[in-house]
């Protein structure tokens, strides 16, 4: 069963581009990954479906209802976490969280004792002052907000910034927690590697369209590695005339390009150089739009 469907949606802000003809069908029950560049159109088809914007074109349903006529009734059963948070600074945070609460129709001690499991899993502070905490504890905030009435639904808009590493960790983990009690989770991101640990199906939004629905298998499969290259001796410029690179640069005795394919092959062509410094990074997200998607 699908829990989110889309039908052609599209969002015009006067002339101005938001999204264009977007279609997605996000299973009952699976992580979805959403990516794409800053820009891209993935806030405005989160914001379009919790008919916080509406659509100039289109139609979406969520639970198999339709996102406009039974707007009320879907956001009952869903969770959201918004790139950027914003509170009532001269309140508690356990203030807010249970002013949030009380918008659902759930039982107030099994509120409370969810609030404050979640609160000390993620380390936060209930008594302070929301005007006191920090960029990443308001965070905080935010998915204890967005999870305290066990949603259905899980959506969550660049969630991680604000986060360091290790509340990170203990973040995908919860989002995992959730999935299996059977939330479903669609996972807005611009970082691929967030997406990756995460998501069982991603799909990718450029310039206010879809240009591809994958398996995250499969783009970890097509994924790039940027390569840079100093040596001390001039390098050939067709020494490394093989498959899968792209994006090829030369600067005196450094190079650098894009890799897809075998790294064997290419690392057996780089033994044979006399090697002065040596980087393999993730190429960004903008990378692998410029070159695995040209086609599209």
């Amino acid at each position: 069963m699908n829990l989110v469907e889309t039908k052609d949606l599209t969002k015009y802000y006067g002339k101005e581009r938001g999204i264009i003809d977007v279609n997605l069908n996000i299973k009952e029950g699976e992580i979805f990954g959403f990516i794409g560049p800053n820009g891209a159109g993935k806030s405005t088809t989160i914001r379009t479906l919790l008919t916080l914007i509406y659509p100039t074109s289109g139609s979406a349903t969520i639970f198999g209802k339709d996102i406009i006529k039974y707007a009320p009734e879907i956001k009952e059963e869903i969770g959201y976490l918004p790139s950027e948070v914003f509170y009532y600074e001269k309140m508690r945070v356990i203030e807010l969280l249970r002013y949030s609460a009380s918008f659902y129709k759930r039982d107030k001690k099994e509120t409370e004792k969810r609030i404050k499991e979640l609160a000390e899993l993620l380390n936060l502070e209930l008594n302070k002052k929301v005007e006191d905490l920090s960029y990443g504890n308001k965070k905080k905030v935010g998915i204890i907000q967005g999870l305290l009435h066990r949603p259905k639904l899980i959506i969550l808009d660049e969630p991680t910034g604000g986060l360091d590493p290790l509340m990170q960790k203990t973040f995908f983990n919860l989002v995992r927690q959730e999935n299996k009690n059977g939330a479903t989770v669609l996972f807005s991101s611009h970082i691929l590697g967030e997406v990756q640990k995460l998501c069982d199906r991603v799909a990718i939004i450029k310039e206010g369209k879809i240009i591809k629905v994958e398996k995250v298998s499969t783009i970890i499969e097509h994924n790039y590695k940027r390569i840079k290259i100093e040596t001390s001796d001039k390098i050939d410029s067709k020494y490394f005339a093989i498959d899968g690179i792209s994006d090829y640069k030369a600067e005196n005795k450094t190079i650098s390009f894009l890799f897809k394919g075998n790294i064997n092959v290419l690392t057996k062509k780089i033994v044979g150089l006399n090697l002065t410094n040596l980087w393999v990074e993730e190429p960004d997200l903008e990378e692998i739009f410029l070159h695995y998607y040209e086609k599209d």
